[in-house]
């Protein structure tokens, strides 16, 4: 602490700094390192205030209601809410006849003009077609295993089981749904007993529920397996994860995501470290990766990365929101930001041609990094450091303009995440490993299916019903693979 001179924030005179009596410039200079250290503590949580989506990368359903009105205020265009006039209207089109179970015929029998009766039929009778559930009881089989003795040698002789029978006292397509339930529709393990009880009249306890889980998490284990060494192999993989609490271990995990074209895989891991990332992208792998700034990913090549422009934007949008030199700084970054993804919308629904953008693209690149190295040395210490780390990582901003298709941004790996956020909201996480297992498989499974236009259920049922009979379980892979070229 120098006793010597003023801190040149105090705008102290030295003329009225000598005169200040010794031990009051030392009680001085300690209160006001203590209210600069208070001013610094105060803006940081205000700005932690002032998170939300835009700026961040917390989640949509985080939003107070206060900024859900002002994102969601819709744009003044002169037209009313709903279908406008001339609008083409969408009718449910009617099945052919020979899909249809019953044809009911409704023909008048009296003239309403002259009471005559009526003959005939007509050719073509205005159709109305009504879609019902059929009533739904639940088919019960009793499998009975009879003892018989024989009357030749006196040995007792038993009947067997078959193995998909003897597995379980449930049936493949009831526990597919089980697992359907929980994975997809976020049900709780009692609001799947009552939803079967009241909808199927099939009664059985939360503890069965638990059952069929890990006999589902058994069922998918090899599919899943696979599915995690297919992804390694790919030209091109989205990574991002989110947090997932595990109660037997009381401490935080991660649930990480990977998204290829057709496959995505899913992983509870207690760590967020870079070793887990290793582990599902191949550490010998050499394909690109889309991925946020984290620093999980820093192993990789910046070669062989695209860092999300959408968490950059959301990055600079945080600068803009600090105000003073940041604002300087944030201002023409969000912009930037803004025109680049808007450009490359244009390229991606075809009209503005890749040439095109390329021939932009120097323009872009200077100005971004003028503007990155400006903000390096701001007098913001968090606005200096993400500049500074941005530029690190700057080549990897460009991967997406030069290699056939990378997109700009991780929303693939955001959206696939989507459901498991919900869930997590819902459950808390899960309450042990085996419970983590099933968050995995299911979520592989059903974004997988998605992924391929394929029916989880009957993919479900199917898995079951193999692992059951102790055949091989049907694979998550796609027929054709997607290959990306680089120049």
């Amino acid at each position: 602490m120098n006793e010597q001179k003023p801190p040149p924030e105090a705008e102290i005179s030295d003329a009225d700094w000598e005169q200040t009596p010794a031990s009051v410039r030392v009680a001085f200079q300690v209160l006001f390192q203590q209210v600069q250290d208070l001013k610094a503590e105060v803006e940081e949580l205000q700005e932690q205030l002032k998170l939300n989506s835009s700026n961040s990368s917390k989640p949509p359903s985080s939003d107070g209601p206060e900024q859900k009105i002002v994102k969601g205020k819709p744009k003044e265009r002169g037209k009313k809410r709903g279908g406008q006039k001339g609008h083409k209207g969408h009718r449910r089109d009617l099945l052919p006849l020979e899909q249809v179970d019953e044809v009911v015929e409704h023909k008048p029998e009296i003239c309403a003009g002259c009471g005559s009766e009526l003959e005939g039929a007509d050719p073509e009778p205005y159709r109305h077609q009504v879609t019902e559930l059929p009533p739904i009881e639940p088919y019960v089989t009793e499998h009975q295993v009879h003892r018989l003795t024989c009357d030749c040698c006196g040995m007792k002789n038993q009947g067997e089981l078959p193995p998909e029978v003897a597995a379980s006292q449930f049936g493949p397509n009831l526990v597919a749904l089980i697992a359907l339930l929980m994975g997809v529709y976020r049900l709780s393990k009692r609001q799947v007993t009552g939803l079967l009880e009241d909808c199927f009249d099939i009664r059985l306890s939360t503890g069965s529920v638990i059952n069929q889980q890990t006999a589902v998490s058994a069922a998918l284990a090899e599919p899943v397996e696979e599915a995690r060494a297919y992804v390694q192999e790919q030209a091109m993989r989205n990574i991002d994860e989110t947090g997932w609490y595990q109660r037997d271990q009381d401490k935080k995990g991660w649930l990480w995501v990977v998204v290829t074209p057709l496959v995505t895989v899913f992983l509870v891991a207690l760590s967020r470290g870079g070793k887990i990332a290793k582990h599902l992208l191949g550490e010998e792998s050499g394909g690109l990766v889309g991925s946020d700034r984290y620093s999980a990913y820093n192993w990789l090549p910046v070669e062989w990365r695209q860092v999300c422009w959408a968490h950059l934007r959301r990055d600079f949008q945080r600068i803009l929101e600090r105000g003073g030199q940041s604002a300087l700084v944030g201002a023409p970054l969000r912009l930037l930001a803004e025109e680049i993804l808007s450009l490359w919308g244009r390229v991606r629904d075809g009209t503005l041609s890749h040439a095109e953008f390329l021939i932009r693209l120097p323009a872009f690149q200077y100005t971004l990094h003028h503007v990155l190295a400006e903000g390096a040395s701001c007098s913001h210490s968090k606005t200096a450091t993400t500049c500074r780390l941005i530029l690190k990582v700057e080549p990897a901003l460009w991967t997406f303009a030069t290699h056939p298709g990378v997109e700009p941004t991780n929303n693939c790996a955001e959206r696939a995440l989507r459901t498991a956020v919900i869930w997590r909201g819902l459950s808390h996480g899960t309450q042990s490993e085996a419970g983590s297992r099933f968050v995995e498989c299911i979520l592989t499974v059903v974004e997988t299916c998605r992924q391929q236009e394929r029916n989880p259920l009957d993919y479900l049922r199917r898995a079951v019903l193999a692992h059951r009979q102790g055949l091989s379980v049907p694979s998550l892979l796609p027929d054709t693979q997607v290959v990306f070229t680089t120049p």
